[in-house]
């Protein structure tokens, strides 16, 4: 079973992501992502493509609990519907 969550992460770089959201399949391996930087950008991976900076991580990713609890992150899960709009958004703005 897949899950979903939206990581915002609070840092003061420029060339990295404010916003993470990936889908996960159940061994903890991400599937798709979509990062998004400040300024509005998005750019996205999945098993076949990469645009960007972005490209699915190679290990399992910790639990969201785990995640939660590092200072310079807010986490949380997220439904099906709500990445496959983000996912879809960050497409149509690299038409």
């Amino acid at each position: 079973m897949k899950r979903y969550q939206r990581l915002e992460w609070h840092h003061g770089y420029d060339e990295d992501p404010t916003v993470i959201y990936s889908e996960i399949d159940a061994k903890g391996f991400e599937t798709c992502k979509v990062e998004q930087f400040r300024g509005g950008t998005s750019t996205f991976a999945d098993e076949s493509t990469a645009t960007g900076s972005t490209w699915l991580a190679e290990v399992a990713l910790p639990s969201l609990e785990e995640i939660a609890g590092q200072t310079e992150f807010k986490a949380e899960a997220i439904d099906a519907s709500t990445f496959e709009d983000v996912w879809r958004s960050a497409h149509e703005e690299r038409s």
